[in-house]
């Protein structure tokens, strides 16, 4: 019995010959080989990158390299500016439904871990930032607000930084207080 690979060939083999035989070779001249040049080897990778044998094992893999914090708790005088804050944005918010009045702002809050199979899930998160236009704010009932159709908790936010004419707030342009 002879041997292909590491498997023993079976004695009826019906491409025994054809395998005795080996890879054909050819002549730089030889018309198929004009007809049919090799393909370079990175070419052929690319004939079998879109082959993903684990359906969106990549992706997990690359969520796994994400890196969560803990959340950060705002210090005395923090919390303090952001409640002066959220009380200015409430004063001006009935008021400024006009299109020329809107308020724009930009919102660092905290948002958790929500992949069920990280470490970090229900431990810690991220911190993000949204800029937009201040649709609503209710402290008291959902204590949320919300930004162009997302609504962000008031206890994970971060900083609130408010646009007055398309300028970010500075010591100049501040909130009334």
């Amino acid at each position: 019995m002879s041997e292909i690979g590491v498997i023993p060939m079976p004695a009826g083999f019906k491409y025994r010959e054809l395998f005795l035989k080996g890879r054909p070779h050819h002549e730089k001249l030889d018309p198929f080989r004009r007809k049919h040049p090799a393909m370079d080897i990175g070419k052929r990778a690319k004939i079998f990158a879109p082959f993903d044998a684990l359906r969106g094992f990549s992706a997990a893999v690359i969520a796994k390299n994400e890196i969560y914090e803990y959340k950060r708790l705002p210090d005395e005088g923090t919390l303090q500016e952001l409640s002066r804050q959220l009380s200015a944005l409430q004063e001006q918010l009935p008021k400024n439904r006009s299109q020329e009045a809107r308020i724009h702002l930009s919102v660092t809050f905290f948002v958790p871990c929500e992949d069920k199979n990280h470490e970090a899930y229900g431990l810690r998160g991220r911190y993000e930032t949204v800029s937009g236009i201040l649709q609503d704010l209710d402290p008291l009932l959902t204590r949320s607000l919300l930004i162009d159709g997302q609504t962000i908790p008031l206890d994970d936010i971060l900083q609130i930084e408010t646009d007055f004419a398309g300028e970010t707030q500075n010591e100049s342009h501040r909130l009334p207080e």
